[in-house]
């Protein structure tokens, strides 16, 4: 009887894994957001789900939306059949890159933990800042100089006020609208035309510029963490609340293949920071 359960145990995991090599890893990620996901699929996010579809024995699938309100409600839970009352087929089953704790999903174990940085363009006045707090302690006649970019809802733009720099600050939206380019495009184009001479940007954005010039062309200071100003944060991957299966495959890839999924992306020059010991859990 023994050896009867266990060839049974054999056929069934045989079955299951046959099932898995034929279904789909499907991913939700915006056409046009470098460094993370663009439709050429070099993005940084792109190279970990192949990597995982690979694992998997699965077959890569994309729905594309551009990163904006309504995301997740466009992809991740949006049903294949939209006029089935009780759908059990989506477009895509996960986002490959959300803040750990993201309410509008269930998240996995973090992967990468990144920071804020102060990016400052060589040659523009003020290759002698080696600390973003020597900003806020320049003479008048320097400060009025500044010309940094601030987004909407950013530390960075917080930073600024409290610092008394807000003045000196260039407005930015975080979501353009324009299905053309992103946030770290754009960025890159202005800091180039010497629109702005520096900013406070989201550590992989500023991993996006650098790849985009000649070595040396910046300076990087990350933006450290203090009581009520937080820069660093953890990042993971999601999937629809209660997909505690998908959830439990994505951390075991995660877990296996953490120091290749590091090297990645430190290859695309973004900041990475200790990923703090969990804390809480990631099945609600």
């Amino acid at each position: 009887m023994k050896i009867c359960h266990a060839l049974t145990g054999l056929y069934l995991a045989i079955l299951s894994s046959n099932a898995a090599a034929t279904e789909s890893f499907k991913v939700c990620a915006d056409p046009m957001n470098p460094p993370y996901s663009t439709k050429n699929q070099d993005g940084f996010e792109n190279k970990i789900a192949a990597l995982f579809a690979q694992k998997l024995g699965q077959k890569l699938e994309y729905t594309w939306f551009p990163q904006r309100i309504g995301f997740v409600r466009n992809t991740l839970t949006a049903p294949v059949d939209e006029k089935a009352v009780d759908s059990t087929q989506f477009k895509c089953d996960v986002i490959m890159g959300v803040p750990e704790g993201f309410d509008m999903v269930m998240t996995t174990q973090p992967y990468y933990r990144s920071t804020y940085v102060l990016l400052i363009a060589k040659g523009r006045g003020f290759d002698d800042i080696t600390d973003p707090m020597q900003l806020a302690n320049l003479p008048l006649a320097r400060q009025e100089t500044l010309k940094i970019a601030m987004f909407d809802r950013s530390p960075g733009t917080a930073w600024l006020q409290k610092v008394g720099l807000l003045d000196q600050g260039i407005p930015y939206q975080s979501m353009s609208g324009d299905e053309s380019s992103n946030v770290a495009m754009q960025m890159d184009r202005d800091l180039k035309a010497q629109k702005i001479d520096m900013a406070i940007l989201w550590g992989p954005v500023a991993g996006h510029i650098l790849n985009q010039a000649p070595k040396g062309s910046y300076t990087l200071l990350p933006m450290p963490s203090s009581p009520g100003m937080k820069f660093d944060y953890s990042m993971a991957m999601g999937v629809r609340r209660g997909d505690k299966d998908r959830q439990a495959v994505l951390n075991r890839l995660i877990t296996d293949h953490a120091q290749t999924i590091t090297t990645l992306i430190k290859s695309y020059q973004i900041p990475l920071l200790p990923i703090p010991v969990q804390t809480q859990e990631h099945d609600d």
